[in-house]
């Protein structure tokens, strides 16, 4: 496991840029780290990345200094374990509600005498020298997802738990929450992203949110985001679109 260049920046109050292939492709992430992403987001929750798909993706990420940020399915001890064993960098758990889950997801991250991550060490231990415990600890990334209505109501107590990196804002889950599924730029819902925003900055720490493209990332940045997603289908679809325009 390397050190973790994302994590500094985060806590050196930096914006880091993270960025989802959606698709199981070590080739993709290579190229995308050469592009200069600060991350990228390995989805197993939704996307189709195999458990063999995320040790290929680590390892391309590794090659090129991008810090490899695995959404696990669920707040599960075992799944955030293997997914740190095959040396990601972080680990994005999803549908974190309340103090107590924040809490143990942060406990299977970290070794003791934070957490009590299961001893196993796996590929993200080659090549670390001194201790391994000491080092993941230090290098390894946890990012809460907020997406529902209760995690809003929740977020006070949920930004006290300590040695999360980041706090997401996660507005398609957010909406349907909210009654408006499939609307996750609805005004309600936007303003409570933003609303979230502000109250992740004004308690000091790291507030993450979905960019579409260049603007709103600008947008969110202005607001005091820290940890800005960006899909690369969003990136790709506004170029494909231009170009086939032409043949129209």
């Amino acid at each position: 496991m390397r050190h973790n260049l994302a994590k500094e920046k985060l806590a050196t109050g930096k914006p880091i840029n993270v960025v989802a292939p959606g698709y199981s492709s070590a080739g993709l992430v290579e190229m995308l780290g050469r592009m200069g992403f600060d991350a990228v987001f390995i989805d197993c929750e939704h996307g189709p990345v195999g458990w063999e798909d995320v040790e290929h993706m680590v390892r391309a990420a590794e090659l090129v200094d991008v810090t490899p940020i695995v959404r696990v399915q669920s707040n599960d001890h075992s799944t955030i374990t293997r997914a740190l064993d095959r040396g990601a960098g972080g680990v994005q758990v999803p549908h974190i509600n309340t103090h107590a889950q924040a809490e143990a997801a942060v406990r299977a991250a970290k070794f003791a005498p934070i957490g009590h991550r299961g001893y196993a060490g796996g590929r993200a231990s080659l090549g670390v020298k001194g201790n391994f415990t000491v080092h993941a600890n230090a290098e390894t990334m946890v990012i809460a997802m907020l997406e529902e209505v209760e995690a809003l109501k929740n977020l006070d107590e949920i930004l006290k738990v300590e040695h999360i990196d980041a706090f997401f804002i996660a507005p398609g889950d957010l909406a349907q929450s909210m009654g408006y599924p499939g609307q996750m730029d609805h005004p309600d819902v936007q303003a409570a992203v933003q609303d979230a925003v502000r109250r992740v900055r004004a308690a000091g720490r790291a507030p993450g949110v979905l960019a579409t493209n260049g603007a709103s990332a600008r947008r969110f940045l202005d607001l005091g985001a820290l940890f800005i997603y960006v899909a690369l289908a969003s990136l790709l679809q506004p170029g494909a679109r231009d170009f086939l325009a032409e043949f129209k």
